[in-house]
């Protein structure tokens, strides 16, 4: 995507903002079926803990402005493998997003157009993002700004009339939903409220996916939107339900409980309203997906853990293949389940909620691995533990509801996991091939040949692929887990180490004798060390990127100190890997 036009704070906000508040349509219903006249309450519960999440957010972010979420944090603070998982987390869940959003937006317009066939109307919605994505990021943000803003009037006019609704017919179906008998005890029932509720904060990672195309300090606004609009209409949008309806009512119309609360209170007009614009919003939320799932598997791409063709852009800075990838992704989960999305709510829960946790370990290990890395934002222990503790307890309590979602998701989860595991061990792989094609040579010497030609041709280009580690002087325990990093993490066999020297300044001896035994210890990389004459910033970074024709996020560094006069997203994708 094009990063020459950056989103304001409007435009971000919408495109995370509908994913994020069309939970508005169905989180009250959910949480009032488990917790009933408390509802409120849990939803409440639920807004503390996305505040806690902000915070995070901010400070792991604010650290590390790169595309990736979850998967950025921890490629920049562990292994690859582990980075890989949150990135498969990720995926797995916009992928379900985008089909449950698209399917739940065409069975509100059927509402409205009782012929609507909904799952071919389902594969056009898909279809029609698919193309609005691949014209280019500035382009998406106008549909998402109207949608959003369609979304907001819709919920406000539906409180003010539901409000007077209250004051004109009175309190009487609050008081005798008040004295309902709870199915369980009361904390049980706010628990499990809580549990199904914390769905309806999916879409808040959204934004960290593509940081890269926001203005500065849109990021941390963004954040701070999403949490208003949540946590204002979501308790706010239960209570009144629960004061208008019968609880009995509530339950008959869990997955249109907004457009028929529009109905009792203000007549047919608002209800059509809310259908429509449930439509919008769902819609937009399909928009969300497409979005920050190409920023994610960008990342990933430029990382090798997804094959190089995904890089390719059309005219407007689209990478069109990872869009259309995505697309084929969930038109087969759509087909394969025949319209019947139910099991997709497992991967849904269970995916959206790991990602959380995740944030939350990534911003403990990027306090104890990068202490000096400067931050807008910072979380203390006790917020972080707590948000933890939040998204563990809501997991829980997704899995206790419905024990088959474990299931469901594990079906999706161990493939992804096994494609990328693959891609990760390729070397591996290659080499266990080329030894069977070896074993094979008596049997059919011919094919063997040729494969063993094949598979030798493919770990060279492998291989070739030549990496940097900027270094300052480190001290050979240093460059030490560096090596180690590299052999453990990338498919190569040539590492240049650089260090940059001030003028009349020689290079130092120590290093180049570190440089020598880790030579002769790590035999599988040859080392090229190298001194440069200039200053470390993205101009150097860009020009040797060019000479060397070296990817950018294939260049390390250690993690810089509060000192360092650049951001890291300045960089262009340099890692940090110490």
């Amino acid at each position: 995507m094009s990063h020459e036009k950056k989103l304001n704070e409007l435009e971000a906000t919408s495109i995370c903002g509908n994913d994020i508040s069309s939970s508005c349509l169905y989180v009250s219903a959910l949480a009032i079926a488990y917790a009933g006249q408390y509802a409120w309450v849990a939803l409440l519960v639920v807004g503390a803990v996305l505040y806690l999440f902000r915070r995070i957010y901010g400070e792991v972010v604010g650290a590390l402005p790169l595309n990736g979420g979850a998967y950025n944090v921890l490629l920049n603070t562990t292994s690859k493998r582990n980075a890989a998982v949150a990135a498969c987390l990720t995926i797995l869940s916009y992928m379900a997003t985008a089909v449950i959003s698209a399917s739940e937006a065409m069975h509100y317009l059927h509402t409205l157009w009782h012929g609507l066939p909904i799952i071919p109307a389902t594969m056009l919605l898909l279809g029609f993002f698919l193309l609005l994505t691949i014209l280019g990021i500035s382009e998406s943000a106008v549909v998402a700004v109207a949608i959003f803003l369609l979304h907001l009037f819709s919920l406000t006019l539906l409180v003010g009339v539901t409000v007077w609704y209250l004051f004109t017919h009175g309190t009487d179906t609050l008081l005798a939903n008040w004295h309902m008998p709870l199915k369980t005890s009361l904390t049980t029932a706010l628990f499990l409220g809580f549990s199904a509720a914390m769905l309806g904060i999916s879409g808040f990672e959204s934004s960290a996916n593509f940081v890269e195309e926001q203005a500065r300090g849109v990021f941390q606004k963004t954040l701070r939107n999403m949490w208003v609009v949540v946590t204002v209409f979501n308790p706010l949008l239960a209570f009144l339900a629960i004061a208008a309806l019968p609880l009995v009512e509530v339950g008959q119309h869990t997955e249109t409980l907004l457009s028929h609360l529009g109905k009792t209170t203000g007549g047919p007009w608002l209800a059509t309203l809310i259908s429509v614009d449930a439509v919008a919003v769902l819609s937009g939320a399909v928009l969300t997906s497409f979005v920050g799932v190409s920023g994610l598997m960008k990342r990933m791409t430029l990382d090798r853990i997804l094959p190089q063709f995904f890089l390719k852009e059309n005219k407007r800075g689209s990478n069109y293949l990872i869009l259309i990838t995505f697309f084929l992704l969930c038109l087969s989960v759509l087909l394969i389940t025949n319209g019947e999305l139910g099991p997709l709510a497992g991967v849904y829960t269970i995916s959206f909620l790991s990602v959380m946790a995740f944030f939350a370990l990534g911003n403990f290990l990027l306090k104890s691995k990068r202490p000096k890395l400067p931050r807008p934002v910072y979380a203390g222990i006790l917020t972080v533990s707590l948000a933890l503790l939040g998204v563990l307890a809501a997991l829980y309590g997704n899995i206790r509801i419905r024990p088959d979602y474990l299931i469901v998701f594990l079906q999706y989860f161990i493939p992804a996991m096994l494609i990328v595991s693959a891609m990760l061990n390729r070397t591996a792989i290659f080499n266990l091939v080329l030894h069977a094609a070896e074993s094979f040579a008596k049997h059919s010497p011919r094919v063997s040949v040729l494969t063993q030609l094949n598979i030798r041709r493919q770990l060279r280009e492998l291989h070739r692929q030549e990496f940097v580690f900027f270094t300052k002087g480190d001290n050979v325990s240093n460059l030490n887990k560096v090596m180690a990093y590299v052999v453990e993490n990338e498919s190569t066999n040539r590492l240049k180490i650089v260090t940059l020297l001030k003028e009349g300044e020689v290079y130092p001896e120590d290093l180049l004798t570190d440089i020598r035994v880790l030579d002769r210890a790590y035999e599988q990389i040859e080392v090229d060390f190298v001194t440069l004459d200039g200053h470390f910033g993205p101009e150097l970074i860009d020009r040797l990127s060019k000479e060397w024709n070296i990817p950018k996020n294939f260049m390390f560094i250690g993690s810089p100190g509060d000192r360092f006069p650049y951001q890291i997203s300045e960089l262009g994708g340099v890692r940090l890997i110490i």
